[in-house]
């Protein structure tokens, strides 16, 4: 029977089949080459006026046309970016072919890396963390732990706060509540069926039927749990469809095949396959789910930062704790093992995911599987560039996740150049990689280390740039795994948008320090001309248009050239908002949106300029 359920990453390479790739392939270089061609007649025909103004002592606007040219160089570089990005992005649709379940299964069966999967929160939803610590709880690997890292006030000043903090305080509990009874089951289940063989010896045909059975049982509990789930929202609508429906499907699917395989006594199985199904089956429940506040200990850092609060429980990993009182403050201190209070196992990998955010259930398996390869022992960072929540219920939402859409695309394409960055969204990490770009500091005078930057607000950014320094590189899995919540309202867009407009300059010199340590090749020019793009794309497009409003042009720039070195991008633009489920005419809507967001880009350029001045972070 074939199953009802597709997974993302199928729907993913459907489109990329039904899209004709040879074709969008042609469409792109064709778009490269009109953009080339219709800016060299531009700028032709503008130099011809410029020589005109000079010789008629236009001074002003002699003074200021190289500003616009310079202004009209910022905006061709960016629509070629995304051009040649888009061309990366259809090249590794093609190639990927995913690794079958066959193959994912024999390397369970290996020495699985042990992974601890972080969610930073601040103040955010219990009902959207519960999301969230579900899709992670569920993953399909088995060593795996989960820490909620709430990062709250510890003694809010309001009941509401205080009312929030134990909610979410108490939402690891309830996790591993709602986990356990089909864990003991399926324990009990695995124990009587081991009972069975020693009393009566092995009855392949009989154990198979239970084994189905139980398969079955598990499938209607996830259906069960999907019903009675309140679907409040958009993003309660994808968790029950890409984790609770996911998992019924696979278990149905398995409870399915091994019923036939009762016809056939070739495909009865052996007792030990029989407990590996029971074993596979027991580790999907089987994972510990807890909570860490760093603010609760006065010798660990409070900078109010989401990078600042992973280095500080990543630094306690694979160490020994006791808690000790010092009046009203309370210190964590390091102790050897019969001295402690507790313990934080170590861990091969770390993701690091925001508390709004879901991820498939196949998640960790396939990127660790991928980072376990023997060829990618220096990749440092795995992830799938999120994408936004689908079906959102209001227009800004709806086209501000289209934003986040296309930026999928680019960064796909970002890996085909070698110039991937790390996105902290939902990142898998090397822990080893982390060690690695590790720095040691003081904060209120106690020491501390950091593991991801936290000198701006885009801490992954300038990260990624160390980990590259170092020798390690960045992978974007070429399959749509992720999602992460859209700002449902302007306020919090604004707060978003200016976070991601924050920063890029003050990384910028460090870009070219990475030229120097590899020999100029086509390789690194074209990872340079992905990079800077990235750094100040958010500054040049809008100070640029800023200044191209205010600076006197006259007729300097009155070619009828100049607006088709646009089109091509706008074009391809829409085509791909069109084959995301949009609609064409929400180009108009997305160019309006960018607009309304120029004063909040240029608050955060201007944020980062004050702090290369004063030397002060942003929170």
């Amino acid at each position: 029977m074939k199953s009802a359920f597709r997974h993302p990453a199928q729907k993913d390479k459907k489109k990329l089949r039904n899209l004709k790739p040879r074709i969008e392939l042609d469409l792109t270089w064709l778009s490269i080459l009109l953009t080339l061609f219709v800016t060299v007649m531009a700028m032709s025909q503008l130099f011809k006026v410029f020589i005109d103004n000079l010789e008629a002592q236009e001074w002003i606007v002699v003074a200021t046309q190289p500003i616009l040219w310079v202004i009209i160089f910022f905006y061709v570089y960016g629509s070629l970016v995304y051009q040649i990005t888009r061309l990366g992005y259809l090249r590794r649709g093609i190639r990927h072919h995913p690794p079958p379940p066959d193959l994912l299964n024999y390397f369970l069966k290996g020495s699985a890396p042990e992974l601890t999967i972080l969610i930073p929160s601040y103040k955010e939803q219990e009902r959207i963390v519960f999301n969230t610590l579900m899709s992670v709880a569920l993953q399909t690997y088995p060593k795996r732990r989960v820490v909620l890292l709430v990062d709250d006030p510890p003694q809010p000043g309001s009941k509401k706060d205080l009312n929030s903090l134990e909610a979410t305080r108490n939402l690891p509990t309830l996790v591993t509540n709602i986990l356990q009874e089909p864990r003991c089951r399926l324990s009990a289940a695995m124990a009587n069926s081991i009972n069975r063989k020693n009393l009566h010896g092995y009855n392949p045909r009989r154990e198979t039927a239970i084994l189905a059975s139980m398969y079955a049982e598990t499938a209607n509990w996830f259906k069960s749990l999907g019903k009675i789930k309140n679907k409040d929202d958009h993003a309660d609508q994808l968790f029950v469809k890409t984790v609770l429906q996911w998992h019924h499907q696979q278990l149905q699917d398995q409870a399915k095949k091994l019923a036939d395989s009762l016809e056939d006594p070739y495909l009865i199985l052996h007792d030990q396959e029989l407990i590996s199904h029971y074993q596979r089956l027991i580790s999907l429940f089987t994972v510990e789910v807890t909570s860490f506040e760093r603010k609760r200990y006065e010798n660990l850092s409070h900078e109010p930062n989401k990078a600042m609060n992973l280095n500080s429980y990543i630094g306690l990993v694979g160490k020994y704790f006791r808690e000790r009182n010092g009046g009203e403050k309370h210190y964590l201190e390091e102790v050897k093992l019969h001295d402690a209070d507790f313990h934080i196992p170590d861990a091969d990998y770390f993701i690091t995911l925001d508390a709004d955010s879901l991820i498939t259930p196949d998640y960790a398996l396939r990127l660790i599987h991928y980072m376990e390869q023997p060829e990618n022992q220096k990749v440092a960072v795995a992830q799938t560039p999120y994408n936004s929540i689908p079906n959102a219920p209001t227009a800004l939402e709806r086209i501000a996740g289209a934003t986040t859409d296309i930026q999928y695309i680019i960064h796909q394409g970002f890996t085909e150049y070698d110039a991937t960055y790390w996105v902290g969204a939902n990142a898998l990490l090397r822990k080893k990689a982390l060690l690695d770009i590790a720095v040691e500091d003081r904060e209120r005078n106690y020491p501390i280390r950091r593991y991801i930057q936290d000198r701006t607000v885009i801490e992954d950014t300038e990260s990624s740039l160390d980990l590259i320094a170092r020798g390690w590189d960045l992978y974007n899995y070429p399959e749509r795994l992720s999602f992460s919540a859209t700002p449902p309202d302007f306020g919090s867009l604004i707060i978003q948008r200016r976070r991601w407009a924050n920063g890029g300059l003050i990384i910028l010199p460090k870009i070219p320090k990475l030229l120097n340590q590899k020999p100029l090749s086509i390789s690194l020019i074209s990872q340079f001309f992905m990079r800077v793009h990235y750094l100040v794309s958010i500054t040049s497009v809008n100070v640029g248009l800023l200044l191209w409003l205010l600076l006197p042009s006259g007729d300097s720039i009155q070619t009828l050239w100049l607006p088709f070195t646009a089109l091509p991008y706008y074009l391809l633009y829409t085509r791909d908002l069109r084959l995301l489920g949009y609609h064409r005419r929400d180009i108009l809507s997305v160019y309006a949106l960018n607009l309304l967001l120029i004063p909040v880009n240029l608050a955060g350029v201007f944020k980062s300029v004050e702090q290369l001045l004063t030397q002060k972070k942003i929170p």
